[in-house]
């Protein structure tokens, strides 16, 4: 297993035009003096020097985990962990293809990610930055400066500093206040350990996609702002770039954005949003949505989208008052319903696909402790009177929308329009959203708590929303503002940069190495997906399955697989390999003898259930589950006994793997009457 080791000794117009940005960059309106654009200058500065702050300290922690500068290339591709490792390989394989044209013929037509399978990557996963990047490697002239690996990495935490610049942005253009911006930069940094998992997952989508849902969030928290005349067509685009940006780099694009189309449903029903907004953001999305399924070679994920479903029915509803609507059936993402319908159902699923989602902490519901973190930076204080009193405050401008919508004056009907803006309501449906999507599962929390630094630092530096708090508690502000300043000084969640650990896999390494030089190059290996993403990286040898799990034919052949860990005889488990082309099988005695889940989460207790046998251990079992007729697998052919070699033998073993060749059944021919019998 990977290790880390202690290191030995070592207000509101438009934001392009003058008027607009004197007031969003806190000048008076129409003072350009010399004195405003260096205020103004100042705030720009300031928010790209946070950026590259943070980019610097994700780069640092990650150093100083892994040692990676002083840890070999095997090593370093080994720390790539899980589906970390399968995307990075598609990075690689370019880089080492004859030229880009046949690269992108191989990723088009590949048959080592599943054997016996030819499949298009870039249809069936979101790789185009893997390939964006191993292009750029090649024409940039930084091969001598710059290894494969430091490009693409520096390149993952580079995009935190765009992260950071746009919840910068984002808090600036809610407040009027670029201190705003340097509070939300500043906290998103302190709170790294709920913000984002960057530098030990480099490669996950989200890493690469959530970055460009914060610039969404900025440009159509500036398309949103009142009176935006000019460039108000630079702005569309803007947000039509970033949220084609957005989908091409994460799978699960479509889940993000059916949020945000409830969000802009919700605007659009209580008037706070006009016709031409609301078209104009539902067309935003299905344009990229469209524009990354044509790149993705018209994947079936992306046209039977629920997000797709519901803005076309939203735009009827609108304009033509119909009210039907029409998913389409998709096989491709039907586990992610499952896993929804068991997560909020009353009683447990044996389905395996929804339980191996459920039993990870990942999918669990957000532990308290995130908050108790959240609090020790000071983010939660003034984050919860914000989320109170915006709520309160949309709540009324709502009521008094509808209201005037039954019957009352231009003059009232506009008055209503003006009690709310429209950008702050739409960043707070998105965080109270958000929110409950990251309370549901710890996973999805990074969409949340980025977005939260904003609206904090929108709470803490906002005129209006002080004015509005004071005139309601009718209090000075020194009795208001002295609980949020004085409460403590703000912790870190951060870990000290001066603690140093390195990179210690050794028997990973010594498993990659045997492999790489024992083992023929079109080999195919079978085992776990997160153990398979490493082997296509390290040795580029054939897998039957991987990590991307968004394809009901893997699934099936996965759960196949890894009847490795149930109890089966040796003649089944063996049929089920040579069907899926395994040559190789890789066994781990850390999922064969698993103590990391509770009983009934073990990846052998789910096999268990699915095939309707009673799980190992103490506890009680459900009353149509039966006793197997086999032996645990993994645990049998360690024995060595006749069955079981007959069919397998042992060709590599540590600590920690067990790797066994499928040897080739013999065909038993009769023999000729006339053939005489050997002499003795």
């Amino acid at each position: 297993m990977t290790t880390l080791r202690q290191r030995r000794a070592s207000k509101g117009k438009d934001f392009f035009s003058v008027e607009c940005l004197s007031c969003v960059f806190c000048v008076p309106a129409g003072d350009w003096s010399w004195g405003s654009i260096i205020w103004t200058s100042v705030g720009l500065s300031v928010s790209v020097g946070l950026g590259l702050l943070c980019c610097i300290y994700v780069a640092t922690l990650h150093e100083n985990d892994l040692w990676f500068s002083n840890i070999k290339e095997l090593e370093r591709e080994i720390s790539f962990r899980t589906e970390c490792g399968l995307y990075y390989s598609y990075y690689k394989q370019m880089l080492q293809a004859p030229s880009i044209q046949e690269g992108l013929l191989e990723l088009i037509h590949d048959n080592l990610t599943e054997s016996r399978r030819t499949i298009n990557l870039l249809q069936r996963m979101n790789i185009y930055q893997e390939v964006f990047l191993s292009v750029l490697y090649r024409l940039l002239p930084i091969k001598t400066y710059l290894e494969p690996v430091y490009f693409y990495i520096y390149t993952v935490f580079s995009l935190q500093a765009v992260y950071v610049i746009a919840l910068y942005l984002t808090a600036w253009l809610l407040s009027g206040s670029w201190l705003a911006g340097t509070l939300a930069g500043v906290w998103y940094i302190l709170n790294r350990v709920d913000t984002t998992r960057v530098e030990f997952t480099i490669s996950l989508r989200e890493n690469w996609s959530l970055p460009f849902l914060a610039l969404q969030v900025a440009t159509i928290t500036c398309y949103l702002r009142p009176q935006l005349t000019s460039f108000q067509q630079v702005m569309v685009w803007l947000m039509y770039v970033t949220t084609f940006c957005f989908c091409l780099t994460w799978q699960f694009n479509q889940f993000i954005l059916l949020i945000q189309a409830l969000i802009i449903y919700t605007l659009d029903c209580v008037d706070l949003l006009t016709t031409t907004q609301v078209t104009t953001l539902y067309l935003v999305q299905v344009s990229g949505l469209l524009s990354v399924w044509l790149l993705q070679f018209c994947n079936s994920m992306i046209l039977g989208s629920l997000v797709l479903s519901f803005i076309v029915a939203a735009l009827f509803v609108r304009h033509c008052q119909v009210t039907d609507l029409w998913p389409l059936q998709v096989r491709s993402d039907e586990h992610i319903f499952k896993f929804i319908k068991s997560k909020f159902a009353l009683r447990p699923t044996r389905d395996f696909d929804a339980s191996l989602y459920l039993c990870e902490e990942a999918f669990g519901l957000l532990p308290l402790d995130t908050l108790e973190r959240l609090a020790d930076t000071l983010l939660l204080f003034p984050y919860v009177p914000t989320l109170l009193l915006l709520s309160g405050t949309l709540a009324v401008a709502a009521f008094r929308n509808l209201s005037c919508s039954e019957g009352g004056s231009a003059e009232e009907k506009k008055g209503a329009a003006e009690a709310f803006r429209s950008d702050v309501a739409y960043n707070l449906l998105h965080t109270l959203l958000y929110g409950l999507v990251a309370f549901s599962t710890m996973r999805m929390k990074y969409i949340w708590t980025g977005h939260m630094c904003a609206v904090a630092a929108h709470g803490m530096c906002s005129a209006e929303l002080w004015t509005l708090l004071l005139r309601t508690l009718r209090c000075n502000s020194r009795t208001l503002v002295h609980p949020f300043f004085c409460h403590k000084w703000p912790k870190s969640g951060s870990p000290c940069l001066s603690e140093l650990r390195e990179f210690y896999d050794p028997d990973t390494v010594e498993l990659m190495t045997w492999i790489s030089t024992k083992t023929p190059k079109q080999a195919v290996f079978a085992g776990s997906m997160q153990l398979l993403a490493g082997i296509k990286l390290c040795t580029g040898r054939v897998l039957t399955n991987h990590p991307h799990y968004e394809d009901k034919d893997l699934r099936d052949r996965t759960r196949q697989v890894y009847q490795v860990y149930a109890r089966r005889s040796p003649e089944e488990v063996y049929g089920i390999l040579r069907a899926a082309g395994a040559d190789y099988v890789v066994l781990e005695n850390s999922i064969c003898y698993e103590r990391r889940h509770r009983r009934g989460c073990r990846l052998r207790d789910l096999l268990d259930l699915a095939n309707g046998h009673i799980m190992d251990g103490p506890g009680e079992n459900d009353p149509d589950l039966t006793p197997a007729e086999h032996p645990r697998f993994c645990e049998a052919i360690q024995t060595d006994g006749a069955a079981y070699t007959a069919l397998f033998s042992r060709t590599f073993q540590n600590k920690t793997f067990h790797v066994y060749r499928l040897k080739k059944k013999r065909r038993k021919t009769p023999r000729s009457p006339a053939e005489p019998a050997a002499t003795p």
